[in-house]
């Protein structure tokens, strides 16, 4: 089989071998009692599974017009219709990129929306596609209850294990949760998928909960065609991985067998809507046209596999199934397949016509949207008294605690969570208390794994809970970046902010750290934040700044569904004193409620008018030192905090920057990659004609012990730098 047409030749050739019945019993009648399979339901299967076999012909047919831009299809995986007629239209489904059958049939059951329209429209990047508008070929709807998934691999399901989490979590805590008391959530993903990291800690968080008692209603659906893209699943790995683990039940069938498949579904949901505890259901596939157009299968497949795969096309066992019931015979059963093929059809030559997207504002229209009127309203927004007295001298730390203790107090959808978080207060105790307070509902431990905790924060942000996750070193966080780039950042630009995940984690990161450190505790390494469209990045260094950016960025979450990344200074967490010991001068007052910082907008410090010190982090005491210094030699230095590194606050940093015409970048980050090529290039961007010099640490992982002083921006950087650009 070389592609659609010889595909489409097989199925006919087969249809017409089949032994028809000597009457038709119709929809009604006919029924097998040894499955659950009905013969309406069996219909309403069938129509999906053609809906989506001819929605893959005609992409490629799209295609070969120039107007298609996608040909991952389903066919051979029409046997998840099954799972989504077992689920109900309640149920949310975060979908594997093989799922187009499963899509169809969820439409079929909520009725009003024509799945074939939305998938062919995504294929052809219209601008009127309801789910992400043309940029991105993906399965989702809010009607439906489908969470948009890009092409990713398996990173979807630690969001989908938060959605599960959430739904009882929300219950309890007497808040408004976007799904059904007895939800099932459901996440589908291919057999190579069950490998990668993200699945196999997806699956362990789930089952690390049920073991405590926890409800996770989660299913995980792992269509098996023995294939990763081109490398073979070894025989029978999937449940030898997945078939005895404790704490996950564990369903099989052949999915390409309609009443088997369905059967085992139901049996699926029903266990995890009944006992509110994870699933896996292990469907077996085959696969057919390549994993993509482009695929050549014939480079590392057997005629012998292919045909193997041939004689279980899951649209020949439906149309046996029916045909053996008495429902159809095989004319009927051809009409039909050629009815629902004229039809999509159609709407393919209706999508060649759509509109794309025409500007690059348009497109990234969803991405961050910022409202900061209704965001500065929410973060005044006050609910038990202030934790301590306003104006009471706080130092990083506790400005961080306190505010914490008071968004909990106003906003009860809140929940503080990560690994240590609870009754011991986090790795720095910045969250001490907050447990016996607020509850273990609220503020509570999760396991060691920060793919889980974010996956756990995205599901709850989905959910309708306002997540503020910790994770204990900036380090830790790349083990799970993905989860912020290609997850939280993307679900409103896939779904056109239809769907959201608002989100705060707060990261306790940079260098400096006396006593204790090296690489993986001192980091310093931005980049992999400072590219994600979307993100906001807050760097507070002051006690009162950390305050108010922290309310900004919980408010920015609920009004906006943002996605903030709070950058904490380990370093200056317990500082008190800035130029001299003893000075309290790194004290501030702790804020009143009502005061926030907008996102995008500077501090400075002084009025010089010969040096504007550009910083952020731990720099902002290093410049603010520095300044002192170069004031005593006749240098006048103005020092700009610049809170925000993304969006960064270019209004801010232009008017400080043209009031002397000299700017130096003190970063504590990277040379290569930090964060002073941003602000660099943003003033050349503005037109900028001064003077710009920069002082970075150096392109190295830090070291241990005092070592690390050798590598990291120094006070000395800083006024050597300034005397040479003045």
């Amino acid at each position: 089989m070389s592609g659609v047409e010889d595909l489409d030749r097989h199925f006919r050739e087969e249809v017409a071998g089949l032994r028809s019945p000597d009457h038709v019993a119709g929809p009604g009648g006919g029924r097998n009692t040894r499955t659950a399979l009905d013969t309406r339901t069996a219909l309403d299967l069938f129509d999906a599974q053609l809906e989506s076999r001819h929605a893959d012909a005609a992409a490629r047919w799209m295609q070969q017009q120039g107007r298609g831009y996608y040909t991952i299809g389903s066919s051979g995986h029409e046997g998840n219709a099954a799972v989504a007629l077992a689920l109900r239209p309640t149920d949310p489904a975060l979908l594997h990129y093989r799922s187009g059958a499963f899509y169809c049939a969820r439409a079929r059951q909520a009725g009003g929306v024509d799945a074939v329209r939305d998938m062919l429209l995504g294929v052809a990047a219209g601008a009127d596609e309801p789910i992400a508008g043309g940029r991105h070929k993906v399965y989702g709807r809010r009607e439906l209850a489908v969470v948009p998934q890009t092409s990713t691999i398996s990173s979807h399901l630690p969001r989908a294990v938060g959605v599960a989490w959430s739904i009882a979590r929300a219950k309890r805590l007497g808040t408004e949760c976007a799904w059904p008391d007895d939800a099932v959530v459901c996440c589908s993903f291919g057999d190579a998928s069950v490998n990668h990291s993200t699945a196999a800690g997806a699956i362990n968080s789930a089952c690390h909960a049920a073991y405590q008692g926890l409800p996770m209603p989660v299913l995980f659906v792992c269509e098996d065609n023995g294939l990763g893209i081109s490398v073979p699943t070894p025989h029978d790995w999937v449940r030898r991985a997945y078939g005895n683990r404790p704490g996950l039940a564990y369903f099989a069938a052949d999915g390409c067998d309609p009443s088997a498949a369905f059967d085992a579904a139901c049996e699926a949901v029903a266990h995890v809507r009944k006992h509110r505890q994870p699933a896996f259901l292990h469907l077996s596939m085959v696969r057919f046209l390549g994993h993509a157009g482009s695929d050549a299968e014939a480079a590392y497949r057997l005629p012998s596999e292919v045909d193997a795969d041939l004689r279980r096309d899951p649209l020949l066992a439906t149309a046996r199934l029916l045909t053996t019931a008495g429902v159809l015979t095989r004319q009927q059963v051809l009409d039909r397949y050629d009815e629902v093929g004229g039809r999509v059809f159609a709407l393919a030559k209706e999508a060649l016509d759509s509109e794309p997207l025409t500007t690059a504002a348009e497109i990234a229209a969803p991405i961050a949207p910022r409202r900061p009127d209704r965001v500065a309203a929410a973060a005044r927004r006050t609910g038990e008294p202030p934790t301590v007295p306003v104006g009471e001298p706080v130092t990083v730390a506790q400005a961080i605690t306190h505010t914490l203790a008071d968004l909990l107090g106003s906003h009860p959808e809140m929940v503080v969570f990560g690994e240590d978080v609870g009754r011991k207060g986090g790795v720095y105790g910045l969250t001490r208390g907050l447990q016996r307070r607020f509850g273990t509902a609220r503020v509570f431990d999760t396991l060691l794994d920060e793919q889980a905790i974010l996956g756990l924060a995205l599901g709850a942000g989905l959910s309708g809970l306002l997540p503020v996750a910790e994770i204990q070193y900036l380090a830790y966080l790349h083990n799970a970046e993905d989860q912020l780039r290609g997850e939280a950042a993307t679900i409103q630009f896939f779904s056109q902010g239809q769907y959201r995940n608002p989100l705060v984690v707060r990261v306790a990161g940079y260098g400096y750290q006396r006593g204790f450190g090296g690489h993986f505790h001192n980091d310093n390494a931005l980049g992999v934040l400072r590219d994600i469209p979307g993100l906001v990045i807050a760097s507070p260094s002051r006690p009162d700044d950390a305050a108010a950016m922290l309310r900004t960025c919980v408010a920015a979450g609920k009004v906006d569904g943002t996605v903030s990344a709070f950058l904490e200074p380990i370093a200056l967490y317990h500082t008190r004193d800035l130029h001299a010991e003893g000075d309290n001068a790194w004290l501030a007052a702790y804020p009143p409620p009502a005061d926030h910082v907008p996102i995008g907008r500077a501090r400075t410090y002084g009025t010089g008018t010969d040096l504007t010190l550009v910083t952020f982090g731990n720099g902002l005491p290093i410049s603010l030192r520095a300044a002192r210094r170069l004031e005593r030699q006749g240098i006048a230095c103005r020092v700009v905090d610049l809170r925000w590194l993304a969006p960064l606050p270019v209004d801010d940093l232009l008017r400080e920057a043209r009031a002397t015409g000299r700017v130096l970048v003190v970063d504590e980050t990277r040379r290569t990659g930090g964060v002073s090529e941003g602000v660099v290039t943003a003033l050349v961007d503005a037109g900028f004609t001064g003077a710009v010099r920069r002082v970075a640490s150096a392109d190295s992982f830090i070291p241990l012990g005092n070592a690390a002083q050798l590598v990291l921006v120094s006070e000395a950087d800083v006024e050597r730098a300034a005397s040479e650009l003045l």
